[in-house]
């Protein structure tokens, strides 16, 4: 844009008008610039003009551009800007359609990182784990950063890349992005307002990023305090939201007065009422509660309960202790964990625990706490209802509309990770079995007790998920063969290409990935091969697309495990009976996850409705308010897949009994 100096006529109207400059030779304006709508300003330094003709949009009417009742210091305002009763704006580029009214002072000290490259505590509030936030971190950065410090060399290169980046990303003065709008806010100090952001009625925004886009705005909204912070887009942070040190990831919802410090929240997490420190929130995590309090732990696709308590000092050294509660978990209300403790993935969490226990290698189970003991059942968590439901919505609530997704996540239920440590499980159940004396109740493991009973039992669930696994992976391979094709057409589909994937598998903070893959990308870094922040997100989102052709390597190699034969070279009867064992399983779970969800429709579940009436009329009004079992929307969508998978799998078997 060309900037010319005010006309003698333009500064005598902007005169007449009570503006005042310290010296309007330094007030330089773009061609079509008119002072008529600058009214009761002041200026002070170089400041720039566009165009402030037209009208702008504020989301009820429409308000004439210009300057009003305003104090502008050292700043470059674009074209068509609305700003009226503003105390002091100082060092900014406000870009064009913006809007910004009834605030205090939003200023920009020279040289601000603008909350790139702010450290934070995150996981261990002890230290140790430092993260610098930027304005493209993701939740896989973030988990190798935080976690891989065994590795000095990978962390101390991981570090430099962030910082190269937090210096690309340094300016001179703040940013106002076009289409944002400003009002009834406080101070804003140090900050960079994104494309379309809106904020509205913000007490303190200082030393932040708000990286904003028009297909995916952030909101900020009433007494909310942020200090040194990034949020990304598509994020609200609202209703008094107190944020010390934190990252705020894409589509993520903060409100009703959350209070965080430390504390990083990826993808579409939501945090309300509660209070975080030094929290790891991998995608999905939700904590919607009042008085509960997260503290020192990783999770992910997690659900809180309402007084969700951790504790991570045990009055000695101080909160050095650490949590790790695996994705898919959940806790009941007032749940409580003495850390350390690790937690194994899709695991329900009820009562009060005061030893540290390891459940990593156990999936799907429960924790509860009985007679003050703490109990592990394995693999009951398997044909719950709400786990199948969770991992139905996942994906469906998935609020990131920006073009570019920075978390890299994995839905599948059963992953190569998922059934690596069900083979585990059923490995471990098998040698305690074996191991135990018949005489004893209960068998400890990693600090936690297991019912004896239980072992074999559990075991048998364990290998329910197994054969529907193996199976809905071989159906995956072959159901685009046609009714005349051969048995060395399944043998081709059966092969692989690399033994990349038949190894030990990670969840890198919501992606899936073989871990040698993820030790490869950490060499990478420590070697330079990885030169940038750039460099390292494209290799991240390469692994990321390879993941079905990794999962299937993993899947080949149990199967040759578990027959003594490599998959291309099985039979046609032993494809059928990894089919039938596909489609029994898969029936079998689905009909126990049925049964657990008609729990919701017994007489129990009517109680308190038909407040007035008979028994009719109780039965009634629970029709009328929940609906019947057989219309359920759950039930219905899982029948159906029960009868698409019976159906495919029978096409399956009619085609390989042709090539017996």
């Amino acid at each position: 844009m060309n900037f010319r100096n005010l006309t003698k006529e333009e500064i005598d109207i902007l005169c007449r008008q009570n503006c005042f400059a310290t010296n309007w030779d330094n007030i330089t304006v773009a061609e079509g610039f008119s002072p008529l709508n600058i009214i009761n300003t002041r200026f002070e330094g170089i400041v720039k003009i566009g165009d402030l003709s037209g009208k702008i949009d504020d989301g009820k009417t429409a308000l004439s551009c210009g300057i009003y009742n305003s104090y502008i210091s050292s700043c470059e305002i674009g074209n068509q800007v609305h700003i009226k009763d503003v105390r002091r704006i100082s060092n900014y580029l406000i870009e064009e359609n913006v809007l910004i009214s009834n605030t205090g002072s939003i200023v920009a000290d020279e040289g601000s990182d603008f909350g790139n490259g702010t450290e934070i505590e995150a996981l261990n509030e002890g230290g140790g784990r430092d993260l610098p936030i930027y304005d493209r971190l993701t939740s896989q950065i973030a988990y190798l950063t935080v976690f891989y410090r065994h590795d000095k060399a990978f962390t101390e290169n991981v570090h430099r890349l962030i910082k190269d980046y937090c210096n690309f990303r340094k300016q001179t003065r703040g940013i106002i992005q076009s289409g944002a709008r400003i009002r009834d806010t406080n101070i804003i100090r140090n900050v960079v307002v994104g494309s379309h952001t809106t904020i509205s009625g913000a007490v303190l925004l200082e030393e932040g990023t708000i990286r904003s886009c028009i297909e995916a705005p952030v909101f900020i909204g009433s007494n909310v305090t942020a200090q040194k912070f990034i949020i990304l887009s598509g994020s609200k942070v609202d209703s008094g939201a107190i944020l010390d040190k934190c990252f705020v990831g894409q589509g993520v919802k903060i409100g009703k007065q959350f209070s965080a410090e430390n504390s990083v929240f990826f993808a579409n997490c939501e945090a309300f009422h509660g209070e975080g420190c030094s929290v790891f929130a991998g995608p999905y995590a939700v904590s919607h509660h009042k008085s509960t309090l997260l503290i020192a732990s990783s999770v992910s696709f997690f659900n809180a309960g309402s007084g969700t308590n951790q504790s991570n000092h045990m009055y000695k050294l101080g909160p050095v202790h650490q949590g790790v509660i695996e994705r898919g978990s959940k806790t009941g209300s007032f749940a409580y964990l003495l850390l350390p403790v690790h937690i194994g993935p899709y695991s329900v969490i009820m009562g009060k625990h005061y030893a540290n226990f390891d459940t990593a290698d156990f999936p799907f189970s429960y924790i509860t706490e009985e007679k003050g003991r703490s109990e592990l059942t394995p693999a009951m968590n398997l044909f719950t209802v709400g786990t199948r439901r969770d991992c139905d919505k996942w994906p469906a609530r998935d609020r990131r509309k920006d073009p570019e997704k920075l978390d890299l996540i994995h839905f599948d239920l059963f992953s190569p990770y998922i059934v690596g440590k069900i083979v585990r499980a059923i490995t471990i159940l098998n040698e305690l079995s074996d191991k135990v004396n018949q005489k004893q109740d209960y068998v400890i493991y990693k600090g936690i007790s297991i019912r004896r009973l239980l072992l074999k039992t559990t075991r048998k669930y364990y290998e329910i998920a197994l054969n529907l696994y193996i199976g809905q992976e071989v159906a995956k391979r072959i159901k685009d063969l046609e009714e005349n094709c051969t048995l060395e057409d399944i043998r081709e589909k059966m092969t692989v290409g690399s033994s990349v994937g038949a190894v030990k598998w990670v969840d890198i903070c919501g992606m899936f990935s073989p871990s040698v893959i993820i030790d490869e990308l950490v060499e990478s870094v420590k070697s330079d091969r990885i030169k940038s922040i750039f460099e390292l997100e494209q290799e991240l989102r390469t692994m990321f697309g390879n993941y079905e052709k990794y999962a299937w390597t993993f899947c080949y190699d149990v199967i040759a495990k578990l027959t003594g034969e490599k998959p291309e070279n099985l039979s046609a009867e032993a494809l059928i009976k990894i089919i039938t064992d596909w489609k029994t399983n898969t029936l079998k779970l689905n009909s126990m996850i049925l049964k657990d969800a008609e729990k919701e429709f017994d007489p129990g579940s009517r109680i308190g409705y038909g407040i007035d009436g008979d028994a009719e009329t109780v039965d009634n009004d629970f029709l009328a308010v929940r609906g019947s079992y057989e219309n359920d929307k759950f039930v219905v969508s899982l029948r159906k897949e029960s009868g698409k998978i019976e159906a495919e799998a029978d096409r399956l078997i009619r085609l390989l009994e042709r090539l017996k």
